[in-house]
């Protein structure tokens, strides 16, 4: 599938992202998912999102995707990721769902924060990140969106919720969830 301008905001972001279809598994992730994870990226595609969690945590796991499918959404979600090396960190998912042109659910959008990487300056670089997208996005719709196929409208209206979503969450209050 080719990356559209809106996805290329994520490709070398801070934040951990994946997407994945309606069953869980990985259909896209950026280098800092993977890198994170202790993988290639070719390693995490197509794989279920149960490889990168403990067993104790695929209760909390599937419980996650239950809130996603009931709401639309998940946000501060604490589930224990676990790596490539099988050491483990906390992490705080987010979701939104990304939807055909006929409100079908295809995916999510899921981005996960470290919780033990939570510093002042990654907090900074986050919410940086964070508006730099919105106005990325926000150019694509003013210049392009009414150009864009069904797909990238999809696409595009993923991550825009997506990017809603990050910008109203408290991430200094993340430093206090361990």
């Amino acid at each position: 599938m080719p990356q559209t301008e809106a996805r290329k905001t994520l490709k070398d972001a801070p934040i951990m992202w994946r997407r994945i279809n309606s069953i869980g598994i990985i259909l896209d992730c950026n280098s800092t998912y993977a890198t994170n994870l202790g993988y290639a990226k070719s390693e995490v595609l197509g794989r279920p999102i149960f490889e990168h969690v403990p067993k104790e945590s695929w209760e909390a796991m599937n419980d996650s995707l239950k809130i996603w499918f009931e709401t639309g959404k998940v946000t501060d979600r604490k589930i224990t990721f676990k790596k490539q090396d099988n050491s483990t960190f906390p992490g705080l998912l987010q979701a939104t769902s990304l939807y055909d042109e006929n409100e079908n659910l295809i995916g999510s959008n899921t981005v996960i924060f470290d919780l033990t990487q939570m510093s002042d300056e990654k907090i900074k670089k986050y919410e940086e990140f964070f508006k730099d997208s919105k106005n990325k996005l926000d150019i694509i719709k003013k210049s392009e969106y009414s150009q864009l196929d069904k797909n990238s409208k999809s696409e595009y209206d993923g991550l825009e919720k997506m990017f809603d979503m990050l910008s109203n969450i408290d991430l200094k209050e993340l430093k206090n969830i361990q």
